[in-house]
């Protein structure tokens, strides 16, 4: 079996695991219990239907009680959803456009024709295949690659040709970079296949791809940037818009930031005069394939039916062919073209790009990766491998390697001689980020003059305390029957003791001065996460370490969870994760844990030590 094979199999699991779970979530539920779980939306009518992009069409819904608003569910845009009566079948895929308080806007394929619009609708959460499909088309592609420049670099990448190595010329001096970062972009810059920027927690990783960018820009390239993330991707291009670039940004408008949706793509394609005429020839094609497929009065003449459609058809193909004109001319003058990993490049037309930048690396798994570099000669990969890895839900999938992202693999193998790490954090106080240098960075982490010694004291309104006045806090719990909870939905871990004197120091830092949306609480256990929320005040920032990824706040809360006589640590074995919370905070880290359970990790009983060497070491008893 070949690695693209194996990769397709392992992405088949996943997509399967995905699709049991989301159809298990809603099996269980009657419709008016899906829709309050935020699953579903229920008796929805369709209150209008037009043209999109592509060729798709666009159903606005909304609740068939005109007085009711939408309820609040977990569908968002660019979430994929099936659109169904409540006894009809499968119903038809869709991709969420837009979701307001009132309505709903789905686009769906040609299948909208058949559709009785006088139904009732039910909208459903669903698993992302539109994904899994063009992942899978991109393993195909990885895999048929022979003598061009994709298999080439796919050789590389398996360690079947030699890593090539470019001319670095010694860093110039640029405005806003540190050594270590203009390093790494004249690394990356000058690397003839791979490059792997390497930014530990604060270091100014989207710094130092921007300035890449706009120095690749400026030597002329043509440059795809991609993330796993709609945000990722906005972060980097605002940033883009601000040092005077103009690129086109891929994906549905309703998915972006607000600064970038003016370069989205179909936005700028609206503008112009052969999509204004497209959509006339849209509409009319619409009625005609309706009445073609709904007779209400009589039967139609012998052909009249058929003559019907084949009119609909060439009216969507002439709209099409304009649609297809506007897009080719805004691409053609794009430098740079920005896009999630998994976006649609059927509208690159094999568009190729001089270099292909892939930010936030390392949460991506492997095939997401390779989807963009499809399109590119020399490929830049930036994260950190020592944060979150790419979210895997099927366990044999994820013991089988798709949690391993081509950034970790390729650092592996090749280290030093296609990385370049940044060494400079601008986040933390220096003993804040002490412990995660030492422990995962081999030291090599310093912080900036402006940070290393900033402390929550140095706020304005901040009253002076030993809480506000040192940067660092272990609570232990150990012997304090603070034990460990299964969670109401059977899987998660909460700690209601511990929650309990989480959420009392977060009110004694408020107490104190600092301000509601400066504090933030991480815990790595959804359920804790609930009850730390009733316990705090609205404005306080409570979540899983995953939801805290790429965040910062003046003062983090950590609460472990799990104390119990086996020594179980879960969630937390996975240190990578503990690295992430153990970074977001800026003056003040407290961390609240039962030592007893902790520190039979090596990691964790080094956090202690380290916690007890700077005089930041005491037990839940001692608080005032």
């Amino acid at each position: 079996m070949t690695r693209e094979q194996e990769l397709a199999e392992l992405l088949t699991l996943e997509a399967r695991a995905q699709a049991e779970r989301a159809q298990a979530d809603l099996a269980q539920l009657t419709a008016h219990q899906a829709e309050q779980a935020g699953q579903s939306l229920i008796d929805l009518v369709v209150i209008d239907e037009g043209p999109g992009l592509g060729g798709l069409t666009i159903l606005t819904l909304r609740k068939r009680n005109r007085s009711l608003a939408l309820p609040r569910v977990r569908i968002q845009a660019g979430d994929p959803v099936r659109v169904q009566t409540p006894t009809g079948p499968q119903g038809l895929r869709g991709v969420v456009v837009q979701k307001s308080a009132e309505h709903l806007k789905v686009a769906v394929g040609d299948e909208a024709a058949e559709l009785d619009l006088e139904a009732t609708f039910r909208v459903d959460r669903s698993a992302d295949e539109i994904t899994t499909d063009r992942l899978l088309r991109t393993l195909r592609r990885l895999e048929g690659a022979q003598k061009n420049r994709l298999a080439e670099l796919k050789q590389i990448g398996a360690g079947e040709r030699a890593l090539g190595v470019g001319e670095e010329p010694e860093p110039q001096p640029t405005p806003n970079l540190d050594p270590t970062q203009a390093a790494a972009v004249q690394f990356a810059l000058h690397a003839p296949d791979w490059a792997l920027i390497h930014g530990p927690p604060g270091t100014g990783k989207t710094t130092a791809v921007v300035e890449l960018i706009v120095q690749a820009a400026a030597r002329g390239e043509r440059i795809l940037v991609t993330a796993p993330s709609n945000l990722a991707v906005d972060n980097l291009l605002e940033r883009l818009l601000a040092r005077g670039l103009l690129p086109v940004r891929l994906g549905h408008p309703a998915r972006v930031l607000p600064e970038v949706e003016g370069r989205v793509l179909s936005v700028l394609v609206e503008e112009s005069e052969e999509v204004r005429i497209s959509r006339n020839l849209v509409k009319e094609a619409l009625q005609l394939r309706r009445k073609a497929h709904k007779w209400t009065r009589a039967k139609p003449a012998p052909g009249e039916k058929a003559a019907m459609e084949r009119e609909a058809r060439e009216r969507f193909a002439d709209a099409r062919r304009l649609e297809a004109m506007a897009v080719e001319r805004i691409l053609d003058q794009a430098q740079i073209v920005g896009a999630t990993c998994t976006f649609d490049d059927s509208q690159l037309k094999g568009r190729r790009f001089d270099r292909v930048v892939v930010d936030e690396a390392c949460q991506a798994t492997e095939p997401a990766t390779w989807a963009p570099i499809l399109h590119g000669d020399k490929v830049v990969l930036a994260g950190d491998h020592l944060q979150l890895p790419p979210t895997v839900i099927s366990p044999e999938a994820g013991a089988r390697g798709l949690g391993v992202s081509l950034f970790e693999r390729l650092h592996a193998r090749y280290g030093d001689a296609i990385s370049r790490r940044l060494g400079v954090q601008y986040r933390m106080h220096e003993q804040i980020m002490g412990y995660s240098s030492l422990a995962l960075y081999d030291g090599g982490i310093v912080a900036a003059p402006s940070v290393r010694e900033h402390l929550l004291v140095d706020l304005p309104g901040i009253e002076r305390t030993p809480l506000t006045e040192t940067p660092l806090l272990f609570v232990d719990t150990a012997g304090a029957g603070h034990q460990e909870r299964v969670g109401a939905d059977g899987e998660s871990r909460a700690n209601p003791e511990e929650a309990e004197v989480t959420a009392r120091l977060g009110q004694q830092l408020l107490a104190l001065g600092l301000k509601p949306e400066q504090l933030g609480v991480i815990t790595p256990y959804a359920a804790q996460a609930n009850l730390l929320r009733e316990l705090l005040p609205e404005a306080v920032e409570v979540d899983t370490v995953d939801g805290f990824q790429g965040r910062e706040k003046e003062a983090i809360l950590i609460s472990c969870v799990r104390s119990n006589d086996q020594a179980q640590i879960g969630f937390l074995a996975d240190v990578r994760r503990m690295n992430v919370a153990l970074t977001r905070a800026r003056r003040k880290l407290v961390v609240v844990g039962d030592s007893a359970t902790l520190s039979g990790h090596t990691f964790y009983r080094e956090l202690l030590e380290w916690f007890e060497a700077a005089g930041a070491y005491t037990t839940v008893w001692e608080l005032s």
